[in-house]
């Protein structure tokens, strides 16, 4: 499978790229009872997400390609399979492959969607 099915994709839930800290992505997010939200993120072309934090924990899957998240001067590569958690307030950022697809899961609220900014 080289993309996320249709019916994760719904436009209702793409995430608005002013929302992004990568660009040139493309992201639909998804929320839970309790806060916390969920995105599915593909990336076309090589990208770096702008350094950033949370006030949340963020746990990471790698679906498909590969990533290494970069904090401060640490650097792990993460390939399909991996899965790596981002504690909250940790000065982050991350470098991705063409053709990644990732699953975020935020311990709180990070993504608004692009049909409520419209």
């Amino acid at each position: 499978m080289h993309d996320f099915p249709a019916f994760l994709k719904n436009p209702l839930n793409r995430i608005a790229s002013s929302s992004q800290y990568t660009d040139d992505i493309e992201g639909y997010v998804f929320d839970g009872a309790d806060g916390s939200q969920v995105a599915f993120w593909k990336c076309d072309q090589d990208r770096t997400s702008r350094a950033h934090s949370h006030d949340f924990d963020e746990y990471v899957l790698v679906v498909s390609g590969r990533c290494v998240v970069v904090l401060g001067e640490r650097r792990i590569e993460l390939h399909a399979g991996d899965e790596f958690v981002i504690p909250r307030g940790t000065p982050q950022s991350m470098e991705v492959c063409a053709g990644t697809r990732t699953i975020h899961v935020f311990g709180g609220k990070r993504a608004e969607r692009q049909s409520a900014l419209t």
